[in-house]
């Protein structure tokens, strides 16, 4: 059974980082791409990043220039990191994990979620 659990998230003002991590377990993590989705309030789960087996990663327009995705595989854990926060930022993360030989369509496995709040 898989198992993806997320943490770091919290409040922050705006203009400040967070790290989200996301740890994986049960027959999953290297050959599987992993990701990042969020929803905010009144808002439909969006896309932010993926990154892939071979670490290729690619991103949302809207947060490319600001999160950074990466995995430590030996860790079975994958990161989000946050810089230049904004309020419109506020949401819940969600970790996400794809079969192998599956990167598109929706994820196989989400996580329980972690808040982020960011205060103006």
């Amino acid at each position: 059974q898989v198992q993806l659990v997320e943490s770091g998230g919290g409040l922050v003002q705006a203009g400040g980082s967070l790290r989200l991590s996301c740890a994986a377990s049960g027959s999953i993590f290297s050959a599987n791409a992993m990701g990042w989705y969020r929803q905010g309030p009144g808002s439909q789960r969006e896309f932010l990043a993926q990154i892939l087996s071979n670490a290729a990663a690619n991103y949302a327009d809207s947060v490319k220039r600001r999160f950074t995705i990466s995995r430590d595989n030996a860790q079975n854990t994958v990161y989000l990191q946050l810089n230049s926060l904004k309020p419109e930022d506020t949401a819940v993360y969600y970790c996400a994990a794809w079969r192998v030989g599956l990167a598109y369509g929706p994820p196989s496995w989400w996580g329980q979620g972690t808040q982020v709040t960011v205060s103006s």
